[in-house]
């Protein structure tokens, strides 16, 4: 069953989620959102890279009223992350975030929370409830003895029962964890209960190499179930190298066509080229045509590259000096070993032509 056919349409921004629309991806920032020009840089470097919906922390009053700056000048949603003070959502809200994240756990008293969603219900602006395994209630973790995806679930289904009991279901929820079974757990249980679109993420991550890991497995697990509308990859570094990862796990799920899959051979005793420098050199080059969508093979030599790239559309094999250009399986021509890669971005370049 996929879970995110049947779920509430959310609209953020001119963006929506949910109702089977797109899997959408986001990122966030790790400026000081109150640098607006670092803030807006580093945004405009993920709009280019495919992020289409980017959170910013809003801690105080000079990030709060940043926002209404930075919207000006970005081309996609902006949410604003909240925590602890209530103040701050509010005032996020009236300088135009196009939806807000709170956990109501550490908002506050009752009160402080309906405040947080009347002012969100004045200007219709969406709330996303998160809900992650390090801030579970004390008296959850009593019950159930230690942190569990059952306590996720209870808890988070707490918070959206205290929103919709304040009459706004304009909602989009979050259940993280660092741990990834457990987080895969928390959504299999969590998505037949809600209505809501869900936001998918394995928080806490890691590095890039081993957040990206985590990431992919996670996401792959929940995202293949069918549940989960808008996804963040979360990575300890430069936040651009999460749309890349989140990309390719849409398009390996089928949930995202469009833009150049890379495949290449693992290499063995018979390459006779710098395979590794070239397969890295053309996934870089892959991401100047988002627009294609198609597979392209670099392979280590004339042996098996012609056969192993039969499947994809257009690949080049390594040789002794020169290499081939293979399309579909089918050696085009041979060229000399300095020119594959200009002589595949040429192909590339003017595909469909002929």
């Amino acid at each position: 069953m996929s879970y995110r056919e049947h779920t509430k349409v959310i609209k953020i921004g001119d963006r929506v989620i949910g109702g089977g629309n797109p899997v959408l991806i986001q990122s966030m920032t790790n400026t000081k959102t109150e640098d607006i020009e670092s803030t807006v840089a580093q945004i405009l470097r993920l709009e280019q890279a495919g992020c289409e919906i980017i959170r910013c922390t809003v801690p105080n009053i000079e990030a709060a009223k940043a926002i209404k700056e930075i919207k000006k000048r970005i081309h996609i949603p902006l949410v604003a992350d909240i925590h602890f003070d209530y103040k701050m959502a509010i005032a996020a809200i009236e300088n135009g975030a196009d939806k807000i994240r709170i956990n109501p756990g550490n908002i506050g008293s009752p009160e402080k929370v309906k405040a947080v969603v009347d002012k969100a219900k004045e200007f219709r602006v969406p709330i996303r409830v998160g809900v992650n395994s390090g801030s579970l209630e004390k008296g959850i973790i009593e019950k159930y003895g230690h942190v569990t995806a059952e306590g996720i679930v209870e808890s988070a289904l707490a918070k959206v029962k205290m929103i919709e009991d304040m009459g706004y279901d304009n909602l989009v929820v979050s259940i993280k964890s660092s741990d990834v079974l457990m987080c895969a757990k928390a959504h299999e249980l969590i998505a037949s209960k809600i209505p809501y679109p869900i936001h998918v993420g394995i928080t806490e991550s890691g590095t890039v190499f081993s957040g990206n890991i985590k990431s992919s497995v996670g996401l792959g697990i929940i995202l293949y179930m069918g549940i989960g509308d808008t996804i963040r990859v979360s990575l300890t570094g430069d936040p651009v190298n999460e749309i890349a990862t989140a990309k390719l796990i849409l398009k390996t799920l089928g949930l995202r066509s469009g833009g150049i899959e890379v495949v290449s051979c693992p290499t063995c005793g018979r390459t006779n080229i710098d395979l590794i420098s070239l397969a890295n050199q053309v996934e870089t080059m892959a991401a100047d045509f988002d627009h294609l969508d198609l597979k392209v093979a670099v392979m280590g030599c004339v042996v098996n590259g012609p056969g192993e790239a039969k499947e994809a559309d257009i690949g080049i094999a390594g040789g002794i000096g020169e290499g081939l250009l293979i399309k579909k399986g089918e050696v085009i021509r041979k060229v000399p070993e300095d020119q594959l890669l200009e002589t595949l971005r040429y192909e590339l370049e003017h595909w469909g032509e002929n």
